[in-house]
């Protein structure tokens, strides 16, 4: 099924075989898993409308798909490694004319930084925005929106297998062909890990959650840096 003129796109790309936490997505975060946490907070966003978790076609992942089927998330499943090509027909399926890529392991995206990044996106000229390209916001408010075009180009040509893995690379690390912006964040720099990869990195995201119970979908930027000088 294509949608007729579908603006955007929205994929999250998940999966069960981290090597560094396996099955995080699953882990608890106030009595939900954490990649329900997740797409409760991404479909706050105004500018999410199309939303599509895109996994891999390997067992691991079928308890993943059996969860997202049960709450009434659409699944595409699609290469373990190649992790593009899941984007890639994704595209062909739906024809977006933009797409907007986020990642299973930051459970504290923003939907207000989403909406603020794409109207950013749409006032510009660029064929790819992050706010990752100089990193002013945490690891882990990752969020990455580029025309669906950009995906046809690169498959036209010579992918390497880390631009394969990592979907994007070959937007960003061909600038000489794709225009490529960067959202940086006006209040100033904000390190820290806001990500999940570790044991050490889901205690410190179960700490945050903690703080907002029964606002888990709600709760802003500015409420976390708040919290943060209490934990």
């Amino acid at each position: 099924m294509v949608i007729k003129d579908l603006e955007l796109l929205t994929i999250l790309q998940a999966r069960m075989s981290s090597t560094r936490l396996p099955g995080k997505v699953m882990a608890d975060l106030n009595g939900k898993p954490m990649i329900l946490r997740q797409i409760d907070r991404i479909t706050q966003a105004q500018q999410v409308s199309k939303f599509v978790v895109a996994t891999s076609t390997d067992p691991s992942d079928d308890v993943l798909e059996d969860l997202l089927v049960s709450e009434g998330i659409e699944v595409f499943r699609g290469d373990l490694k190649n992790v593009f090509s899941r984007f890639f027909e994704l595209t062909l399926k739906y024809q977006p004319q933009n797409v907007i890529r986020l990642t299973a392991d930051c459970p504290l995206v923003m939907p207000r930084l989403i909406d603020e990044m794409v109207d950013f996106f749409h006032r510009s000229e660029y064929d790819y925005v992050s706010n990752t390209l100089i990193r002013n916001y945490p690891d882990g408010l990752d969020i990455e929106i580029f025309r669906a075009q950009t995906l046809v180009m690169l498959k036209a040509g010579q992918m390497t297998s880390e631009e394969e893995e990592h979907v994007t690379s070959g937007i960003y690390g061909h600038r000489d062909k794709f225009q490529c912006g960067n959202f940086s964040n006006l209040t100033g720099q904000v390190r820290g890990r806001w990500t999940v990869d570790y044991q050490e990195d889901l205690d410190f995201i179960r700490k945050v959650y903690s703080e907002f119970i029964g606002r888990e979908e709600s709760f802003t930027f500015d409420e976390v840096m708040l919290a943060l000088e209490k934990l």
